[in-house]
């Protein structure tokens, strides 16, 4: 793979195992996040083994049915789930450190994943306890869903949230990054963003469309990057470091991303360093409301500025 590719990769792209798409510390270069994406549209499932990891498993379309054991015992847990990434919040569950699973239904599947040895409770987060945000304003307006974020969910190192970006809007932005460790100002954290793009709700695009967004990486002091790629459903952008953003939803067009953080910094926090050149575009949000077509799903939303 070129080596200006390599951090970008196309639905399929990373298929293993009867996944869609796995992330792991067998890549080049990645150490501290993971991912699994699965279509289980057949009503088929998946296998996780008992590993030192923590996971969070998270229905993107469909319901499903996890089936989970550990040295402390064993359950089931029936998610929900949502007919689209674009109907509001879903329900989730973590799995602690060596716990293994069976996951099994119909519709899509993420589960994202961060090596860990400290073992936390197994929690499930109903989708109406999910903490959903409004951030930026105008066209900067983006709604985020913080079911794995600190504060919301126990882990050792994994924060994982999911972001729907209405059509012509920008997320992701300012360009900001989380690769130095500066206490109290920016953290260590890679990142995974899992993306989905769908028409927009309201308009009726013929069978052809192709729905589509824009995703930019690049370069910061701690490594050179450059990625500038069209996103589609399935498609995955690996951030090991760098500025990263926007993430641009096309006109007639909205997108969704899955992001995945996680690193080697002993606290689990997300604090970011926007790119100096602009920064000053938060203060413009001053002035401007937050796009009335948010939120989606039927959830109340409380504003904060955020990427």
């Amino acid at each position: 793979m070129h080596a200006r590719n390599a951090w970008f990769h196309p639905r399929g792209g990373l298929s293993r195992d009867g996944w869609e798409s796995v992330v792991d510390g067998t890549l080049d270069g990645w150490a501290h996040t993971g991912l699994r994406v699965a279509d289980l549209g057949d009503g088929s499932s998946r296998e996780l083994p008992a590993a030192e990891v923590e996971r969070i498993v998270v229905p993107l379309a469909g319901s499903c049915e996890v089936v989970w054991s550990s040295s402390g015992g064993s359950g089931t847990v029936e998610l929900e789930g949502r007919a689209s990434v674009f109907d509001g919040p879903t329900d989730v569950v973590y799995l602690p450190v060596r716990t293994a699973a069976v996951i099994s239904g119909r519709g899509r599947i993420a589960v994202a994943e961060a090596p860990a040895t400290e073992r936390h409770p197994l929690q499930v987060v109903a989708k109406d306890e999910v903490p959903v945000e409004l951030r930026g304003a105008g066209r900067s307006s983006r709604q985020v869903h913080n079911f794995g974020t600190p504060g919301s969910l126990g882990a050792e190192k994994l924060i994982v949230c999911e972001v729907i970006t209405p059509a012509e809007n920008w997320s992701s932005y300012p360009a900001h990054k989380h690769d130095e460790h500066v206490a109290g100002h920016e953290s260590r954290l890679e990142e995974i963003y899992y993306f989905e793009s769908a028409t927009a709700r309201g308009l009726d695009a013929p069978t052809d469309a192709d729905p589509f967004g824009m995703f930019a990486t690049y370069s910061s002091p701690a490594g050179e990057i450059d990625v500038t790629s069209i996103v589609r459903t399935g498609d995955v952008a690996l951030v090991p470091y760098g500025y990263h953003g926007p993430a641009v939803a096309a006109p007639g067009y909205d997108l969704y991303y899955l992001n995945v953080m996680a690193g080697p910094d002993a606290e689990r926090e997300w604090l970011i360093s926007d790119d100096p050149a602009h920064a000053w575009v938060r203060a413009s949000w001053e002035t401007q409301t937050i796009d009335p077509r948010l939120p989606f799903g039927a959830h109340q939303a409380a504003r904060q500025e955020g990427r």
